[in-house]
């Protein structure tokens, strides 16, 4: 049986609430809401309501009714034994924790979403709702696997349901991925996960369904289209495709409201007016949960480089990277102190209150540091776990700081970090060491899956467009692999002559000669 098949009351205004947040407009959905409460007794008529209507809260921006909104649609809810309800209530509760800041509370409520809505045994139409707005809450929080699962399961829940694919094409979920990447110095990786986006967006106008994709998710394909024009990427200049045209939709979107102020920066630095760009960052106010708080200065420093005025362009830039890397440090806290406070590993939570108060970070980079780095590798290596370390030392740095200074070495350093992570594998490792040495770690690896992971390091690294960034000095890197080969008594031993046989390694690389 279907949620609203369980509901006696005001069922057609309460789906007609449905509609019109489904099309972004969530101020008349609002209204219908108020009314249904106002004259409703239905307790399952009631906790639908309060739900909907935290969802168009949500959508509307109006942060300051949320925690009001939620009390009340929890105390509705308590006592009505119907998973979805739960699991989208929970879903919706994340998305406005996250945008009131409390992270450790979004993170619970993310868990039991999730556990909620799996626990549905008839799914319909709205269990598929609720993975969508799962999928957003985990996108926001950045856990972007986790974002691209859920709502791969609200398209094939809606597709059981004949709701079209475009419902749940979900752009924005790709975009904060791709933004992300950039904020941390991987413009190719961005500029690779946008050209994806336009490329769904392209199939959908070739089959002439461009007109069910919801107006949000049309804001969405705008702004991805501006941010590739910022980027110097080529763009549609006209037609439904063209960026300003899509930015446009959006409706009464709080969201799609900031992708269309920070869209037209994007046009003014594309266009070359990258004066007027910086003007119009002075004046928006766009919520740092949209694209991340480092949006706006990394926008900043793109508009200024396009200026002329490359000192201050390099201060926004790292600005922009160390906003991104305060997220990081954030999440990771909300890990530990949140997240392993709840689930039931007791050994999980032994290690959050070793780690307490130590610095396991390196600040430039964001990428865990040598002590982290060495605790992961006793712990992999304890478990017995068969683990290839691999020592990546740079090529070329020695000269990027002579000849660019030090903070066009902390710029190099950031981009490296950005582009061993993208070609890693699913579970491995990446550390930094110290000054241009990182580690990786290769948990499960052969020493010939190994081999091939350090080629893909070298090959990104090598193709890495470093004459935009510090010219007339090429980066390269060399590559040290060993495996760690004891455990127990001998573990110490074992992970001294593994650092030092891949030490030997990396320095055997940089005499080789290499290929052009």
């Amino acid at each position: 049986m279907a949620w609203l098949d369980r509901v006696d009351d005001q069922v057609d205004v309460l789906t007609k609430a449905r509609a019109l947040q489904e099309v972004s407009r969530s101020a008349e959905a609002y209204a219908l809401l108020d009314r249904v409460l106002r004259t409703t007794r239905d307790p399952h008529a009631r906790a639908d309501a309060l739900v909907q209507r935290l969802s168009a809260l949500i959508n509307l921006g109006r942060t300051a009714e949320y925690t009001r909104a939620i009390e009340e649609a929890s105390a509705a809810v308590r006592d009505l034994a119907e998973p979805y309800l739960h699991g989208h209530l929970n879903a919706l509760a994340a998305l406005a924790a996250h945008h009131q800041g409390a992270l450790d509370r979004c993170v619970t409520h993310l868990v039991k979403a999730a556990r909620a809505l799996g626990a549905v045994e008839d799914p319909d139409r709205d269990t598929a709702w609720g993975w969508h707005d799962l999928a957003m809450a985990y996108s926001y929080l950045s856990f972007h696997g986790y974002a691209l699962g859920a709502i791969e399961r609200a398209r094939q829940l809606g597709t059981a349901a004949a709701i079209p694919e475009e419902t749940f094409a979900a752009p924005g979920i790709r975009l904060r991925n791709a933004v992300a990447l950039d904020h941390t110095g991987d413009s190719d990786g961005c500029l690779r996960v946008l050209r994806d986006v336009a490329g769904d967006l392209d199939r959908f106008v070739s089959a002439g369904r461009a007109d069910r994709l919801r107006p949000s998710s049309l804001a969405a394909y705008g702004y991805a289209a501006a941010r590739r024009a910022a980027l110097g990427d080529g763009i549609p200049a006209t037609g439904g495709s063209a960026p300003d045209r899509l930015l446009g939709h959006g409706a009464d979107s709080a969201r799609a409201r900031d992708m269309r102020q920070l869209g037209q920066v994007c046009l003014a630095i594309a266009d070359g007016r990258p004066i007027e760009a910086v003007t119009r960052l002075e004046t928006v106010h766009v919520a740092a949960e949209t694209l991340g708080a480092a949006e706006p200065a990394r926008l900043r420093s793109m508009a200024l480089g396009r200026a002329g005025d490359h000192a201050a362009a390099h201060r926004a830039d790292r600005l922009a990277f160390r906003l991104a890397a305060q997220r990081h440090d954030r999440l990771r806290d909300v890990y530990i102190d949140g997240i392993a406070a709840r689930i039931d590993h007791e050994e999980m939570r032994r290690e959050a209150a070793r780690f307490e108060g130590e610095a396991l970070t390196d600040p430039l980079t964001g990428l865990p540091n040598r002590r982290r780095l060495e605790r992961y590798i006793a712990a992999v290596v304890s478990r017995g776990e068969r683990v290839v370390i691999g020592v990546c030392d740079l090529d070329g740095f020695k000269a990027v700081n002579t000849r660019h200074g030090h903070h066009s070495g902390d710029l190099v350093l950031q981009r490296v970090a950005g582009v061993i992570n993208r070609v890693m594998r699913r579970g491995d490792f990446v550390a930094r060491y110290g000054g241009d040495e990182f580690v990786v770690v290769l948990p499960g690896a052969g020493m010939s899956e190994a081999a091939e992971v350090a080629r893909r390091i070298d090959a990104a690294v090598r193709t890495e467009d470093w004459e935009s960034l510090v010219p007339g000095t090429p980066v390269g890197v060399s590559i040290g692999l060993s495996e760690v080969s004891a455990a127990g008594p001998g573990q110490r031993d074992a992970l001294g002559a593994a650092f030092e046989a891949a030490d030997r390694e990396m320095l055997r690389a940089k005499t080789r000669p290499r290929s052009a």
